[in-house]
């Protein structure tokens, strides 16, 4: 189809993009999962992303435990397997982090934050082609930088190292919503939210905001489903 071609084509685009960009210490890995896991993004974008989105949610960028693993993004990797019926052979990377390895869907570290997202949509939504009518959910950016075993946010990253690569996700990100032709993006937490909202400036998309699901939140320890159901009903997403 028209439009799923057209993520995989704008994944591609961002990946090379990206791809060309060096970055310095503290960084000492960077991990692409659009490269090594390639295979199963697009089996995700193929399966998923094939028609118009009402919703689409935007995180941050991959996580150790989840698209770093398995290439879709939040990836806890039993709700890949279990609950989209992804499960593919994934690569490694071509510096690996010793301290992160890339075990693929036989990673069983759980990615609490994608455990919480897809947990609540799992509930929600009686199986994921239901989820996926409306829904869709992407990350903004598709890098995830380490300091040895510490994981380090690309708002961290010094803005002469961030400028080029936000330039890239926003025109990746612009990309995805034209193909979709998507009327909210949600950002998950405050980042996600500044950045669509940076990118999609002039455009009749509107921005909103759930709370983030990370486990170094405390709102979200606190019961994070609970309170990301009640601010898309606040905001109108969802009644």
């Amino acid at each position: 189809p028209a439009i799923a071609q057209a993520l995989i084509d704008a994944a591609r685009e961002l990946s090379e993009s990206v791809e060309a960009l060096s970055f310095a210490a503290p960084v000492t890995h960077r991990y692409n999962p659009l490269t090594y896991a390639w295979n199963a993004h697009e089996t995700y974008l193929r399966r998923y992303g094939a028609s118009r989105k009402k919703v689409v949610f935007i995180g941050m960028n991959p996580g150790p435990f989840g698209m770093v693993q398995c290439g879709v993004p939040f990836g806890e990797v039993a709700a890949v397997r279990d609950w989209m019926g992804i499960e593919v052979a994934v690569e490694r990377p071509a510096i690996e982090n010793p301290k992160r390895p890339i075990e693929g869907f036989a990673c069983t570290r759980s990615e609490v934050s994608g455990r919480r997202l897809w947990g609540l949509f799992a509930e929600r939504f009686d199986s994921a082609d239901e989820f996926f009518a409306d829904h869709f959910v992407a990350n903004y950016c598709p890098l995830a930088f380490f300091d040895n075993a510490r994981n380090l946010t690309p708002d961290k990253l010094p803005a002469a190292e961030a400028a080029p690569l936000y330039a890239a996700c926003d025109r990746h990100l612009r990309a995805l919503v034209a193909a979709l032709d998507t009327q909210w993006v949600i950002g998950v937490g405050a980042f996600a939210e500044q950045r669509a909202a940076q990118a999609l400036a002039g455009t009749a998309v509107r921005i909103g905001r759930v709370l983030h699901p990370s486990p170094a939140s405390p709102a979200a320890n606190r019961g994070w489903a609970a309170a990301a159901t009640a601010q898309l009903e606040a905001q109108g997403i969802w009644r």
